[in-house]
């Protein structure tokens, strides 16, 4: 999607402080961080939300969740605990229509959330 902000950075088109990246995967820092670790993990493809990447390729969506997992275990959350959150449309606060994994941490986290 050459429109795409997501599809960009993973692309290397758009400059992002990248934190990992492989075949299927990128995870970058957020840019405007809510919590001290807040990296964006996503995937290479396209996919427009959770349930569309969850439907068209679930290995994907839990390679994903192992990529957070990682990358909190080396920011040094992963004892403390993380959040790792993903919104689906405009109502949940969606700004990117490109599924994205939020990962949260580092500080403590309010329950409920939004």
């Amino acid at each position: 999607m050459s429109e795409c902000l997501f599809c960009a950075i993973a692309a290397g088109e758009i400059p992002a402080d990248v934190v990992h990246s492989d075949d299927r995967t990128v995870a970058f820092r957020d840019i405007n961080p809510q919590a001290p670790v807040h990296v964006l993990v996503i995937p290479r493809e396209h996919h427009d939300t959770a349930g569309d990447l969850a439907s068209a390729d679930p290995s994907l969506t839990a390679e994903l969740i192992g990529v957070a997992a990682s990358i909190a275990q080396r920011e040094g959350v992963a004892d403390s605990g993380y959040r790792i959150v993903t919104n689906t449309g405009a109502d949940a606060g969606q700004s990117v229509r490109h599924v994205h994994f939020h990962l949260l941490g580092g500080r403590g986290l309010a329950w409920p959330p939004g």
